[in-house]
């Protein structure tokens, strides 16, 4: 959640709609984050 804040503290849209929409995009930027510092192991035989 602290992550989530670093993106703003507040909604800014007024629509509700257009509020969804931006708590998707927050999201998919945290997930995007999270897959880039996440190691990759490849197994070696």
């Amino acid at each position: 959640m602290h992550c989530f804040k670093l993106l703003g503290e507040r909604i800014m849209a007024r629509d509700f709609d257009r509020q969804v929409a931006e708590i998707q995009i927050r999201a998919a930027i945290l997930n995007r984050f999270t897959a880039l510092g996440r190691p990759q192991t490849q197994r070696v035989a």
